[in-house]
């Protein structure tokens, strides 16, 4: 085994190339989380921030005294998780960052035998990803539930509303029209139910967790109801709104599967399984509404 001054003077050209690709990796990610600690005003956060960053610079001074070279940080992928953090929250882009890193804790596995110090590294590696990640508080985080309430009702129940009304009205405009108002009275009716729900358990903030709740479902709402009122064929608006609600699903199931470190493939089976289950029943049920109560619009 070598040790790090010995590497340096005997690296094979096959291994500096895998050094000088960490070295890119942690001075990239240094970047990001100094980037990150200056924009955040919270100083709990903060300060796991920069003690990431600390940790990630020294990661780079290390394989930097290896390779004797300095590497430039890759600027598009610090663009793109400083714009993923601003869009999507703090957990959500250090942790999809931290999990993307777990990738390459494998590799440095690999080198343990010709650079035994790197596994410093591995044990910092994983540190992040069970320790310090942990220690971040985002208040997005803690409505979470209150989301999901919001996202979960609002799919299950609208989509068989919808599907519904496609068969039972078969026009456009009125499925709209009652999709609409059944939408806002759901979202108001769901905000309250959630509000008493917090207020029993004595939530620091049901107000909050209330609102979390029926702005999610209007919001749902308001995506699943677009195709009604920008086409005017049913069941092609319909089939439109499937597939925004499955695209739905898989978007959040990926943004909760990542910040709250839940299994992807499960919920979103789950979730999807349920909404599109209760649509197709929804849509015999204005089948059977049509021909027995003989609707005509």
């Amino acid at each position: 085994m070598l040790s790090a001054e010995g590497a340096s003077r005997a690296l094979a050209p096959e291994l500096l190339e895998r050094i000088e690709v960490f070295q890119k990796g942690e001075i990239t990610e240094y970047k990001i989380y100094q980037n990150l600690a200056a924009r955040i005003p919270d100083l709990h956060n903060r300060q796991v921030l920069e003690k990431m960053a600390r940790e990630e610079l020294g990661h780079y001074s290390f394989w930097k005294r290896l390779s004797g070279r300095d590497v430039q940080p890759d600027r598009l992928k610090l663009v793109f998780y400083l714009l993923v953090t601003r869009l999507f929250g703090l957990t959500f882009g250090v942790k999809l960052m931290e999990k993307r890193e777990s990738e390459a804790v494998q590799t440095y596995r690999e080198i343990l035998e010709t650079i035994p110090e790197a596994a410093r590294i591995l044990e910092d590696e994983e540190e992040h990803e069970h320790q310090i990640v942990g220690m971040l508080d985002e208040k997005q985080l803690r409505y979470v539930g209150s989301v999901v309430l919001g996202i979960n009702d609002a799919l299950v129940e609208f989509t068989g509303s919808l599907a519904g009304f496609t068969l039972a009205l078969q026009n456009t405009q009125l499925i709209a029209a009652a999709g609409l108002i059944m939408g806002i009275a759901a979202s108001l009716s769901m905000g309250a139910s959630e509000y008493l729900s917090q207020k029993s358990e004595r939530s620091d903030n049901p107000l909050t967790a209330a609102l979390y709740t029926g702005g999610a479902y209007v919001l749902t709402v308001g995506v699943l109801i677009m195709p009604f009122l920008l086409m005017g064929q049913p069941l092609q608006a319909f089939a439109l709104t499937l597939t925004l609600g499955i695209l739905i699903i898989v978007l959040f199931t990926f943004y909760t599967s990542v910040a709250k470190d839940l299994p992807f493939l499960k919920r979103f089976a789950e979730m999807a399984t349920i909404s599109l289950g209760i649509a197709a029943i929804s849509f015999v049920i204005g089948i059977l509404v049509r021909v027995y109560l003989n609707v005509e619009v």
